[in-house]
């Protein structure tokens, strides 16, 4: 009996979390609480540095992406090259008996 009232509870607190999420997700956000480089001129020169630096991040993302990708066509490239030249070696029939 114990054990299905703590198991209620559980199911009511995980209701009670996610409602107040929820609420807490969908409440309007106060223009006030935005940064003066998220709310303002966005022709200052501290919003245009700021989205400078967000695209050469993005940037920086990109090329370590693109690194990885030529890191595993190379293996594969050479993986396929090993395959084929285990493949070229033939066994010698016959030989002593």
């Amino acid at each position: 009996m114990r054990d299905s009232r703590r198991q209620t509870a559980d199911g009511r607190t995980r209701v009670v979390v996610i409602a107040l999420s929820a609420v807490c997700g969908l409440l309007p956000a106060v223009s006030s609480w935005a940064c003066p480089v998220c709310f303002g001129n966005p022709s200052s020169p501290l919003t245009q540095g700021a989205s400078n630096g967000i695209f050469f991040l993005l940037g920086v993302i990109g090329v370590v992406q693109l690194g990885f990708i030529a890191l595993f066509v190379t293996f594969w490239r050479r993986a396929r090259a090993l395959r084929r030249r285990r493949e070229s070696f033939h066994l010698i029939e016959g030989g002593a008996h």
